[in-house]
């Protein structure tokens, strides 16, 4: 489905939000998020990525502004249903974790929404199957592996069933294994119609895995595009603290040195970069 022709979910409208005495970490972000979307959050340490998450979650309430979730207003009132719709996955897992099993840390969630007891287990048992963790479910989440510990953290949110699942720096940490793995679980959720926003410092991942890229900059958002009109902006790059993709630089390189005779669709993947050439 065209981007254009998506329903807007979410749609956030001149947030502004500061803390304490500080200059303001959100300084009127206006955002609109489309069902399905595969949106990278980007931009240097303390432009107001995180900050701007937990606004959108319902966790932190913005100073000024307004969220429309579906096209009602946010308000105290309305707040829980912003809650349940929107997901965070957490950069540290044990963060996110307080369980003493992984069925109990997975079941947390659910049961605070006073789910029936079939519902829980149901939804329990869909998130382990759908992380691979099966066998994993009487085991204390603390001593799991950071990879594991990721995908138990990942469950918690899946079984709450949102409609958006947010992930802030979900690679950091792990290892080039586990991260695959990650990547892999992003896929089939996008698949399976998902809407997901990742906060990453990885331009690589950013390019070849989202379809919209919007950076922040001071508590603002400075661009919000395609990768390639992202990442081929070299002032936005500059301003952002950002480099671009090794594979635009390659295929560029290789492009204007005749290598490549004829400039074609930007590859943005290693696969795609392969079949082309």
């Amino acid at each position: 489905m065209e981007k254009g022709t998506r329903e807007i979910i979410l749609q956030a409208r001149n947030l502004r939000y500061a803390y304490g005495e500080e200059k303001p970490a959100l300084d009127g972000v206006s955002l609109d998020i489309r069902e399905g979307e595969k949106i990278a959050v980007m931009g240097s340490n303390g432009a107001g990525k995180s900050t701007f998450f937990l606004n959108i979650n319902g966790v932190l309430k913005s100073e000024s502004g307004e969220i429309f979730y579906r096209g009602e207003k946010m308000t105290k009132k309305t707040l829980n249903r912003l809650r349940k719709s929107v997901g965070i996955v957490f950069q540290d897992a044990d963060n996110q974790i307080i369980a003493s099993t992984v069925r109990a840390e997975i079941s947390f969630g659910p049961m605070n929404l006073k789910l029936p007891r079939g519902e829980v287990v149901s939804r329990v048992n869909e998130a382990l199957a759908y992380m691979n963790l099966q066998g994993f479910e009487d085991r204390p989440p603390h001593y799991l592996s950071g990879g594991e510990k990721k995908r138990v953290s990942i469950a918690d949110i899946l079984a709450m069933h949102p409609e958006i699942i947010i992930f802030d720096e979900p690679t950091a940490a792990l290892d080039p294994v586990n991260a695959d793995m990650l990547e892999a679980v992003l896929g089939k959720m996008a698949d399976d119609g998902k809407t997901i926003l990742i906060s990453t410092h990885d331009v690589d991942f950013a390019y070849r895995w989202a379809e919209r890229i919007v950076v922040f900059g001071d508590g603002r958002i400075i661009a919000d595009g395609e990768p390639l009109e992202v990442f081929r902006n070299s002032d936005i790059l500059k301003r952002a603290n950002l480099k671009r993709p090794m594979l635009l630089d390659i295929y560029e390189m290789l492009w204007k040195r005749g290598i490549i005779g004829q400039k074609k669709a930007y590859p943005r993947s290693v696969e795609e970069f392969a079949a082309m050439l």
